[in-house]
Protein backbone atom coordinates (compact mmCIF):
# COMPACT_ATOMS: atom_id res chain seq x y z
CA UNK A 1 0.00 0.00 0.00
CA UNK A 2 1.63 3.23 -0.86
CA UNK A 3 1.61 6.35 1.58
CA UNK A 4 -0.26 8.45 -0.96
CA UNK A 5 -3.18 6.39 -0.95
CA UNK A 6 -6.11 7.89 0.14
CA UNK A 7 -9.16 5.16 -0.27
CA UNK A 8 -10.75 4.28 3.00
CA UNK A 9 -9.19 0.84 3.42
CA UNK A 10 -6.19 2.40 5.28
CA UNK A 11 -5.44 0.53 7.89
CA UNK A 12 -7.50 -2.49 7.51
CA UNK A 13 -6.32 -6.56 8.57
CA UNK A 14 -7.50 -9.33 7.41
CA UNK A 15 -8.24 -9.97 11.33
CA UNK A 16 -10.45 -6.54 11.67
CA UNK A 17 -14.07 -7.12 12.61
CA UNK A 18 -16.82 -6.74 10.12
CA UNK A 19 -17.64 -3.05 11.52
CA UNK A 20 -14.43 -1.75 10.13
CA UNK A 21 -15.34 -2.70 6.46
CA UNK A 22 -18.52 -0.46 6.51
CA UNK A 23 -16.19 2.86 7.53
CA UNK A 24 -18.42 4.05 10.35
CA UNK A 25 -17.40 4.23 14.39
CA UNK A 26 -18.82 0.82 15.72
CA UNK A 27 -18.93 0.88 19.45
CA UNK A 28 -18.96 3.60 22.18
CA UNK A 29 -20.79 7.17 22.46
CA UNK A 30 -20.39 8.17 18.73
CA UNK A 31 -22.06 5.27 17.05
CA UNK A 32 -23.95 6.88 14.77
CA UNK A 33 -23.26 10.71 15.66
CA UNK A 34 -22.28 13.18 12.85
CA UNK A 35 -19.08 14.38 12.95
CA UNK A 36 -20.03 18.11 14.30
CA UNK A 37 -21.99 15.99 16.82
CA UNK A 38 -18.98 13.83 17.65
CA UNK A 39 -16.83 16.82 18.51
CA UNK A 40 -19.82 18.48 20.84
CA UNK A 41 -19.70 15.49 22.75
CA UNK A 42 -16.11 14.68 23.23
CA UNK A 43 -15.19 18.19 23.59
CA UNK A 44 -17.69 19.99 25.53
CA UNK A 45 -17.01 18.45 28.68
CA UNK A 46 -13.30 18.57 27.94
CA UNK A 47 -13.69 21.79 27.92
CA UNK A 48 -15.26 22.35 31.20
CA UNK A 49 -12.51 20.08 32.64
CA UNK A 50 -9.87 22.02 31.46
CA UNK A 51 -11.86 25.05 32.60
CA UNK A 52 -11.88 23.89 36.48
CA UNK A 53 -8.55 23.14 36.20
CA UNK A 54 -7.19 26.30 34.97
CA UNK A 55 -9.53 27.80 37.66
CA UNK A 56 -7.87 26.33 40.50
CA UNK A 57 -4.85 27.28 39.07
CA UNK A 58 -5.40 30.72 38.77
CA UNK A 59 -7.17 30.73 42.49
CA UNK A 60 -4.01 29.03 43.75
CA UNK A 61 -2.06 32.49 42.29
CA UNK A 62 -4.78 34.21 43.91
CA UNK A 63 -4.37 32.60 47.47
CA UNK A 64 -0.62 33.49 46.75
CA UNK A 65 -0.89 36.77 46.25
CA UNK A 66 -3.59 37.31 49.17
CA UNK A 67 -0.83 35.73 51.74
CA UNK A 68 0.84 38.37 53.88
CA UNK A 69 2.26 41.25 52.17
CA UNK A 70 5.62 40.21 53.12
CA UNK A 71 5.44 36.56 51.70
CA UNK A 72 3.78 37.28 48.65
CA UNK A 73 6.43 38.01 46.25
CA UNK A 74 8.73 34.52 47.28
CA UNK A 75 5.34 32.86 47.92
CA UNK A 76 4.14 33.27 43.90
CA UNK A 77 8.31 32.76 42.58
CA UNK A 78 7.58 29.40 44.70
CA UNK A 79 4.65 28.61 43.73
CA UNK A 80 5.01 29.36 40.51
CA UNK A 81 8.22 27.16 39.72
CA UNK A 82 6.16 24.85 41.61
CA UNK A 83 3.51 24.94 38.68
CA UNK A 84 6.50 23.78 36.07
CA UNK A 85 6.47 20.59 38.70
CA UNK A 86 2.78 20.39 38.47
CA UNK A 87 3.34 20.13 34.55
CA UNK A 88 6.07 17.62 34.76
CA UNK A 89 3.14 15.29 36.49
CA UNK A 90 1.11 15.50 33.59
CA UNK A 91 3.58 14.94 30.86
CA UNK A 92 4.81 11.98 33.06
CA UNK A 93 1.02 10.49 33.38
CA UNK A 94 0.14 11.59 29.63
CA UNK A 95 2.99 9.77 28.67
CA UNK A 96 1.31 6.38 30.01
CA UNK A 97 -2.37 7.73 28.83
CA UNK A 98 -1.67 8.17 25.32
CA UNK A 99 -0.98 4.47 24.66
CA UNK A 100 -3.76 3.41 26.47
CA UNK A 101 -6.06 6.47 24.47
CA UNK A 102 -4.77 5.58 20.92
CA UNK A 103 -5.13 2.12 21.61
CA UNK A 104 -8.88 2.44 22.63
CA UNK A 105 -9.58 4.84 20.14
CA UNK A 106 -8.59 2.16 17.50
CA UNK A 107 -10.24 -0.49 19.01
CA UNK A 108 -14.21 1.31 19.98
CA UNK A 109 -13.50 2.49 16.46
CA UNK A 110 -13.75 -0.96 14.90
CA UNK A 111 -16.56 -2.20 17.85
CA UNK A 112 -13.48 -4.38 19.34
CA UNK A 113 -14.63 -3.95 22.85
CA UNK A 114 -12.22 -7.14 24.22
CA UNK A 115 -9.44 -5.01 22.88
CA UNK A 116 -10.04 -1.85 24.46
CA UNK A 117 -10.38 -3.33 27.81
CA UNK A 118 -7.30 -4.84 27.49
CA UNK A 119 -5.89 -1.63 26.87
CA UNK A 120 -7.97 0.06 29.96
CA UNK A 121 -6.28 -2.69 32.56
CA UNK A 122 -3.25 -2.22 31.37
CA UNK A 123 -2.87 1.72 31.30
CA UNK A 124 -4.92 1.54 34.83
CA UNK A 125 -2.22 -0.74 36.75
CA UNK A 126 0.46 0.54 35.19
CA UNK A 127 -0.69 4.17 35.85
CA UNK A 128 -0.56 3.50 39.59
CA UNK A 129 3.12 2.34 40.00
CA UNK A 130 4.05 5.14 37.55
CA UNK A 131 2.43 7.09 40.13
CA UNK A 132 4.37 5.70 42.88
CA UNK A 133 7.94 6.48 40.87
CA UNK A 134 6.62 9.88 39.79
CA UNK A 135 6.35 10.78 43.41
CA UNK A 136 9.09 9.64 44.74
CA UNK A 137 11.17 11.41 41.92
CA UNK A 138 9.01 14.54 42.94
CA UNK A 139 10.59 14.27 46.33
CA UNK A 140 13.76 13.56 45.75
CA UNK A 141 14.42 16.21 43.01
CA UNK A 142 12.57 19.39 44.12
CA UNK A 143 15.96 21.03 46.33
CA UNK A 144 17.60 20.33 42.82
CA UNK A 145 15.11 22.42 41.16
CA UNK A 146 14.86 25.28 43.18
CA UNK A 147 18.45 25.83 42.50
CA UNK A 148 18.50 25.15 39.23
CA UNK A 149 16.05 27.74 38.75
CA UNK A 150 18.15 30.30 40.73
CA UNK A 151 15.49 30.05 43.85
CA UNK A 152 16.90 30.86 47.19
CA UNK A 153 15.80 31.85 51.18
CA UNK A 154 11.84 31.60 51.32
CA UNK A 155 11.31 31.39 47.78
CA UNK A 156 12.90 27.93 47.62
CA UNK A 157 11.96 26.97 51.10
CA UNK A 158 7.93 27.21 49.36
CA UNK A 159 8.96 25.59 45.90
CA UNK A 160 10.30 22.50 48.43
CA UNK A 161 7.42 22.74 50.07
CA UNK A 162 5.04 22.65 47.52
CA UNK A 163 6.45 19.86 45.69
CA UNK A 164 6.61 17.38 48.46
CA UNK A 165 3.25 17.47 49.67
CA UNK A 166 2.02 16.90 46.00
CA UNK A 167 4.07 13.84 45.93
CA UNK A 168 2.24 12.09 48.38
CA UNK A 169 -0.82 12.17 46.28
CA UNK A 170 0.97 10.86 42.83
CA UNK A 171 -0.66 7.13 42.63
CA UNK A 172 -4.00 8.86 42.77
CA UNK A 173 -3.04 11.50 40.06
CA UNK A 174 -1.82 8.82 37.87
CA UNK A 175 -5.30 7.07 37.79
CA UNK A 176 -7.22 10.04 37.91
CA UNK A 177 -5.00 11.62 34.58
CA UNK A 178 -4.70 8.15 32.88
CA UNK A 179 -8.31 7.04 33.09
CA UNK A 180 -9.28 10.26 31.94
CA UNK A 181 -7.53 9.77 28.97
CA UNK A 182 -8.53 6.20 28.44
CA UNK A 183 -12.06 7.46 28.62
CA UNK A 184 -11.66 10.11 25.99
CA UNK A 185 -10.17 7.26 23.66
CA UNK A 186 -13.52 5.36 23.54
CA UNK A 187 -15.40 9.22 23.38
CA UNK A 188 -16.83 9.73 27.05
CA UNK A 189 -15.46 12.64 28.38
CA UNK A 190 -18.37 13.73 30.38
CA UNK A 191 -17.64 11.59 33.65
CA UNK A 192 -13.97 12.92 33.54
CA UNK A 193 -14.86 16.41 33.69
CA UNK A 194 -17.57 15.80 36.75
CA UNK A 195 -14.67 14.30 38.65
CA UNK A 196 -13.06 17.73 37.94
CA UNK A 197 -15.67 19.78 38.76
CA UNK A 198 -15.46 17.51 42.75
CA UNK A 199 -11.74 17.60 42.72
CA UNK A 200 -11.43 21.09 41.69
CA UNK A 201 -14.08 21.77 44.71
CA UNK A 202 -12.13 20.34 47.24
CA UNK A 203 -9.05 21.47 45.82
CA UNK A 204 -10.17 25.38 46.24
CA UNK A 205 -11.97 24.38 49.48
CA UNK A 206 -9.16 22.71 51.30
CA UNK A 207 -6.48 25.10 49.98
CA UNK A 208 -8.23 28.41 50.83
CA UNK A 209 -8.96 26.95 54.41
CA UNK A 210 -5.70 25.90 55.42
CA UNK A 211 -3.48 28.93 53.34
CA UNK A 212 -4.63 31.84 55.02
CA UNK A 213 -4.77 33.47 52.53
CA UNK A 214 -7.21 36.47 51.73
CA UNK A 215 -9.29 35.37 48.49
CA UNK A 216 -9.81 38.67 46.66
CA UNK A 217 -12.42 39.56 43.51
CA UNK A 218 -11.63 43.44 42.49
CA UNK A 219 -13.16 45.02 45.60
CA UNK A 220 -14.71 41.59 47.40
CA UNK A 221 -12.82 40.19 49.66
CA UNK A 222 -12.84 36.96 51.73
CA UNK A 223 -10.90 36.79 54.54
CA UNK A 224 -9.75 33.64 56.01
CA UNK A 225 -11.84 31.93 58.52
CA UNK A 226 -10.03 28.90 59.70
CA UNK A 227 -7.09 30.87 60.90
CA UNK A 228 -4.70 28.08 60.55
CA UNK A 229 -1.51 30.13 58.63
CA UNK A 230 -0.08 27.02 56.83
CA UNK A 231 0.50 29.46 53.18
CA UNK A 232 2.04 27.63 50.46
CA UNK A 233 1.85 24.39 52.39
CA UNK A 234 -1.99 24.53 52.65
CA UNK A 235 -2.06 25.61 49.43
CA UNK A 236 0.08 22.58 48.38
CA UNK A 237 -2.68 20.32 50.30
CA UNK A 238 -5.37 21.07 49.05
CA UNK A 239 -3.96 19.97 45.56
CA UNK A 240 -3.42 16.62 46.94
CA UNK A 241 -6.73 16.47 48.51
CA UNK A 242 -7.56 16.87 44.95
CA UNK A 243 -5.51 14.19 43.23
CA UNK A 244 -7.10 11.51 46.01
CA UNK A 245 -10.19 12.56 46.11
CA UNK A 246 -10.40 12.24 41.50
CA UNK A 247 -8.57 9.07 42.01
CA UNK A 248 -10.89 7.57 43.87
CA UNK A 249 -13.67 8.44 41.79
CA UNK A 250 -12.03 7.55 38.58
CA UNK A 251 -11.40 4.11 39.83
CA UNK A 252 -15.67 4.11 40.62
CA UNK A 253 -16.56 4.85 37.04
CA UNK A 254 -14.48 2.73 35.49
CA UNK A 255 -15.28 -0.47 37.66
CA UNK A 256 -18.66 0.37 36.68
CA UNK A 257 -18.37 0.95 33.34
CA UNK A 258 -19.21 3.19 30.33
CA UNK A 259 -20.99 2.23 27.35
CA UNK A 260 -19.04 -0.18 25.59
CA UNK A 261 -16.09 0.14 28.01
CA UNK A 262 -15.34 -1.24 31.47
CA UNK A 263 -12.39 -1.75 33.49
CA UNK A 264 -12.32 -5.49 35.02
CA UNK A 265 -9.93 -6.94 37.78
CA UNK A 266 -8.98 -9.79 35.80
CA UNK A 267 -7.37 -7.22 32.88
CA UNK A 268 -5.31 -5.59 35.44
CA UNK A 269 -2.78 -8.11 35.82
CA UNK A 270 0.32 -7.70 33.47
CA UNK A 271 0.20 -8.90 29.57
CA UNK A 272 3.28 -8.48 28.26
CA UNK A 273 1.98 -7.94 24.74
CA UNK A 274 -0.35 -5.13 25.56
CA UNK A 275 1.89 -3.30 27.87
CA UNK A 276 4.66 -3.34 25.08
CA UNK A 277 1.99 -1.99 22.52
CA UNK A 278 1.26 0.97 25.24
CA UNK A 279 5.00 1.83 25.70
CA UNK A 280 5.49 2.28 21.94
CA UNK A 281 3.12 4.72 21.71
CA UNK A 282 3.68 6.12 25.10
CA UNK A 283 7.55 6.25 25.07
CA UNK A 284 7.93 8.49 22.43
CA UNK A 285 5.04 11.06 24.05
CA UNK A 286 6.88 10.48 26.98
CA UNK A 287 10.41 12.06 25.59
CA UNK A 288 8.61 14.67 23.50
CA UNK A 289 6.66 15.96 26.71
CA UNK A 290 10.47 15.67 28.87
CA UNK A 291 11.77 17.39 25.77
CA UNK A 292 9.15 20.61 26.23
CA UNK A 293 9.41 20.46 30.05
CA UNK A 294 13.11 20.67 30.08
CA UNK A 295 13.23 23.30 27.01
CA UNK A 296 10.88 25.71 29.07
CA UNK A 297 12.65 24.93 32.71
CA UNK A 298 15.73 25.86 30.62
CA UNK A 299 14.04 28.71 30.01
CA UNK A 300 12.67 30.07 33.82
CA UNK A 301 16.70 29.16 34.22
CA UNK A 302 17.58 32.19 31.99
CA UNK A 303 15.14 34.06 33.43
CA UNK A 304 16.69 33.42 36.93
CA UNK A 305 19.53 34.62 35.29
CA UNK A 306 18.50 37.63 33.63
CA UNK A 307 16.97 38.78 37.33
CA UNK A 308 20.11 38.17 38.97
CA UNK A 309 21.62 40.70 36.03
CA UNK A 310 19.25 43.14 36.91
CA UNK A 311 19.68 43.42 40.64
CA UNK A 312 23.68 43.30 39.65
CA UNK A 313 23.25 46.78 37.58
CA UNK A 314 21.01 48.08 40.22
CA UNK A 315 23.85 47.78 42.68
CA UNK A 316 26.26 49.53 40.30
CA UNK A 317 23.62 52.27 39.23
CA UNK A 318 23.19 52.98 43.30
CA UNK A 319 26.39 52.37 44.07
CA UNK A 320 27.62 55.52 41.46
CA UNK A 321 24.52 57.95 42.79
CA UNK A 322 24.84 57.10 46.58
CA UNK A 323 20.73 55.69 46.71
CA UNK A 324 19.27 53.20 48.06
CA UNK A 325 18.95 49.81 46.18
CA UNK A 326 15.18 49.02 45.09
CA UNK A 327 14.71 45.35 47.11
CA UNK A 328 12.20 44.28 44.25
CA UNK A 329 14.70 44.73 41.65
CA UNK A 330 15.47 41.25 40.19
CA UNK A 331 12.38 39.50 41.87
CA UNK A 332 9.20 39.20 40.92
CA UNK A 333 10.30 38.01 36.93
CA UNK A 334 9.25 34.57 37.27
CA UNK A 335 5.93 35.34 39.14
CA UNK A 336 5.20 37.85 36.21
CA UNK A 337 6.61 34.83 33.79
CA UNK A 338 4.09 32.44 35.42
CA UNK A 339 0.94 35.08 36.13
CA UNK A 340 0.92 35.39 32.31
CA UNK A 341 1.29 31.39 31.46
CA UNK A 342 -1.51 31.15 34.04
CA UNK A 343 -4.02 33.75 31.60
CA UNK A 344 -2.12 32.29 28.61
CA UNK A 345 -3.58 28.85 30.04
CA UNK A 346 -7.22 30.29 29.60
CA UNK A 347 -7.13 30.63 25.63
CA UNK A 348 -5.38 26.99 25.44
CA UNK A 349 -8.76 25.70 26.67
CA UNK A 350 -11.02 25.55 23.63
CA UNK A 351 -7.60 24.36 21.88
CA UNK A 352 -7.15 21.43 24.44
CA UNK A 353 -10.50 20.51 24.05
CA UNK A 354 -10.77 20.67 20.62
CA UNK A 355 -7.92 19.12 19.96
CA UNK A 356 -9.07 15.94 22.47
CA UNK A 357 -11.94 15.76 20.15
CA UNK A 358 -10.10 15.25 17.46
CA UNK A 359 -8.01 12.63 18.57
CA UNK A 360 -10.19 10.59 19.80
CA UNK A 361 -12.47 11.05 16.41
CA UNK A 362 -9.35 10.73 13.99
CA UNK A 363 -8.70 7.85 16.09
CA UNK A 364 -11.81 5.96 16.19
CA UNK A 365 -12.45 6.74 11.87
CA UNK A 366 -8.80 5.32 11.47
CA UNK A 367 -10.06 2.13 13.54
CA UNK A 368 -13.47 1.87 11.22
CA UNK A 369 -11.14 2.06 8.43
CA UNK A 370 -12.67 5.81 7.36
CA UNK A 371 -9.15 7.60 6.26
CA UNK A 372 -10.93 10.77 5.06
CA UNK A 373 -13.08 11.73 7.85
CA UNK A 374 -10.40 10.68 9.92
CA UNK A 375 -8.75 13.60 7.72
CA UNK A 376 -12.01 16.55 7.90
CA UNK A 377 -12.41 16.34 11.67
CA UNK A 378 -8.71 17.34 12.35
CA UNK A 379 -9.15 19.97 9.87
CA UNK A 380 -12.88 21.40 10.96
CA UNK A 381 -11.36 20.72 14.72
CA UNK A 382 -8.53 23.04 13.76
CA UNK A 383 -10.54 25.84 12.23
CA UNK A 384 -12.94 25.99 14.96
CA UNK A 385 -9.95 26.42 17.89
CA UNK A 386 -8.22 29.28 15.42
CA UNK A 387 -11.52 31.03 15.34
CA UNK A 388 -11.96 30.42 19.30
CA UNK A 389 -8.49 30.91 20.68
CA UNK A 390 -8.25 33.90 18.27
CA UNK A 391 -11.07 35.56 19.59
CA UNK A 392 -9.42 35.62 23.27
CA UNK A 393 -6.06 36.71 21.74
CA UNK A 394 -8.10 39.68 21.85
CA UNK A 395 -9.05 39.95 25.07
CA UNK A 396 -4.89 39.42 26.12
CA UNK A 397 -4.09 41.93 23.88
CA UNK A 398 -6.40 44.91 25.13
CA UNK A 399 -7.34 43.37 28.70
CA UNK A 400 -4.22 43.08 30.35
CA UNK A 401 -4.16 45.12 33.05
CA UNK A 402 -7.34 44.15 34.81
CA UNK A 403 -6.56 40.43 33.83
CA UNK A 404 -3.07 40.88 35.94
CA UNK A 405 -4.87 42.95 38.64
CA UNK A 406 -7.16 40.01 39.48
CA UNK A 407 -4.34 37.64 40.58
CA UNK A 408 -2.03 40.86 42.06
CA UNK A 409 -2.21 44.54 42.06
CA UNK A 410 2.31 44.27 42.57
CA UNK A 411 3.94 46.92 40.80
CA UNK A 412 5.70 44.65 39.34
CA UNK A 413 3.72 42.81 37.78
CA UNK A 414 1.20 45.36 36.36
CA UNK A 415 4.45 46.14 34.32
CA UNK A 416 5.62 43.41 33.03
CA UNK A 417 2.57 40.92 32.57
CA UNK A 418 0.04 43.07 30.31
CA UNK A 419 3.00 43.22 27.93
CA UNK A 420 3.71 39.64 27.76
CA UNK A 421 -0.09 39.06 27.73
CA UNK A 422 0.55 41.42 24.77
CA UNK A 423 2.98 39.20 22.54
CA UNK A 424 0.79 35.76 23.31
CA UNK A 425 -2.65 37.18 21.90
CA UNK A 426 -1.00 38.07 18.65
CA UNK A 427 -0.07 34.57 18.12
CA UNK A 428 -3.20 32.97 19.26
CA UNK A 429 -3.93 31.32 15.63
CA UNK A 430 -0.75 29.75 15.62
CA UNK A 431 -0.92 28.37 19.09
CA UNK A 432 -4.11 26.90 18.19
CA UNK A 433 -2.76 24.77 14.85
CA UNK A 434 0.14 23.16 17.00
CA UNK A 435 -2.34 22.97 19.75
CA UNK A 436 -4.69 20.69 17.88
CA UNK A 437 -3.26 18.81 14.84
CA UNK A 438 -0.54 17.82 17.88
CA UNK A 439 -2.93 15.84 19.71
CA UNK A 440 -4.33 15.09 16.83
CA UNK A 441 -1.32 13.16 15.86
CA UNK A 442 -0.91 11.73 19.27
CA UNK A 443 -4.01 10.46 19.35
CA UNK A 444 -3.92 8.37 16.04
CA UNK A 445 -0.58 7.00 17.63
CA UNK A 446 1.79 9.32 15.51
CA UNK A 447 3.63 9.82 18.57
CA UNK A 448 7.86 9.92 17.17
CA UNK A 449 6.92 12.19 14.68
CA UNK A 450 5.61 14.67 17.14
CA UNK A 451 8.48 13.86 19.31
CA UNK A 452 11.07 14.89 17.01
CA UNK A 453 9.31 17.87 15.85
CA UNK A 454 8.62 18.88 19.21
CA UNK A 455 12.56 18.24 20.06
CA UNK A 456 13.97 20.13 17.30
CA UNK A 457 11.49 23.19 17.37
CA UNK A 458 12.01 23.72 21.53
CA UNK A 459 16.03 23.25 21.19
CA UNK A 460 16.79 24.31 17.72
CA UNK A 461 14.98 27.68 17.48
CA UNK A 462 12.91 28.06 21.31
CA UNK A 463 15.81 28.34 23.58
CA UNK A 464 18.00 30.37 20.85
CA UNK A 465 15.38 32.78 20.39
CA UNK A 466 15.15 33.29 24.16
CA UNK A 467 18.07 33.79 24.63
CA UNK A 468 18.52 36.11 21.57
CA UNK A 469 15.68 38.44 22.12
CA UNK A 470 15.59 38.15 26.55
CA UNK A 471 19.49 38.37 27.15
CA UNK A 472 21.93 39.07 24.25
CA UNK A 473 19.20 42.06 22.89
CA UNK A 474 18.88 42.64 26.50
CA UNK A 475 14.95 43.07 25.95
CA UNK A 476 14.78 41.07 29.72
CA UNK A 477 11.07 38.91 30.54
CA UNK A 478 9.37 40.69 27.26
CA UNK A 479 12.12 39.35 24.88
CA UNK A 480 12.10 35.92 25.97
CA UNK A 481 8.37 35.99 25.19
CA UNK A 482 9.19 36.73 21.81
CA UNK A 483 11.41 34.30 21.87
CA UNK A 484 8.68 31.73 23.00
CA UNK A 485 5.82 33.19 21.11
CA UNK A 486 7.46 32.73 17.58
CA UNK A 487 8.74 29.17 18.31
CA UNK A 488 5.61 28.53 19.29
CA UNK A 489 4.48 29.93 15.45
CA UNK A 490 6.89 28.27 13.74
CA UNK A 491 5.86 24.81 15.71
CA UNK A 492 3.30 25.16 13.98
CA UNK A 493 3.81 25.18 10.75
CA UNK A 494 6.41 21.87 11.46
CA UNK A 495 2.80 20.02 12.94
CA UNK A 496 0.62 20.92 9.99
CA UNK A 497 3.54 19.83 7.14
CA UNK A 498 3.32 16.20 8.95
CA UNK A 499 -0.30 16.35 8.49
CA UNK A 500 -0.50 17.63 5.29
CA UNK A 501 2.11 14.81 4.65
CA UNK A 502 -0.24 12.02 5.72
CA UNK A 503 2.18 9.46 6.96
CA UNK A 504 0.47 9.59 10.42
CA UNK A 505 -2.85 7.74 8.79
CA UNK A 506 -0.28 4.56 8.57
CA UNK A 507 0.89 4.36 12.14
CA UNK A 508 0.04 0.68 13.63
CA UNK A 509 -1.18 1.15 17.13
Amino acid sequence: MSRSTDSEDVGLSKDSPKGEQEGVISAGPLVGRSLVGSILIVGLPVLLQQLMGATVGLVDKMLAGGLAEEVVVSSMDGLGIGSYVGWFIGIAMVGLGIGGQAIIARAIGRGDVAEAESALGQAMGLSVMWGIFVGFLCWMLAPSMASFCGLYGDSARYLIEYVRILAYAMPFCGVMMVGAMCLAGAGETLRPALIAIAVNIVNVGVSWLLSGAVLRFGPLSIPDVMDLDFGVAGIAAGSACGYVVGGLLTFWVLFRGVCDLKLRFRLISPMREMIARVFRIGIPNFLEGISMWSANLIVLMLIGRIAGQEASEAVLDTSEIGSAIDPMVGEGLAGAHVIAVQWEAFSFLPGFAIGTAAASIAGQYLGAGNLKMARRAVVICTLLAMALMGSLGIVFVFGGESLTSLISDQPRYMTLVPSLLFICGITQIFFAVSMVVRQALRGVGDTVWTFMITTFSCYGIRLPAAWFFGEFMELGLVGVWIGLCGELSIRACLFLARFLHGGWALRKV
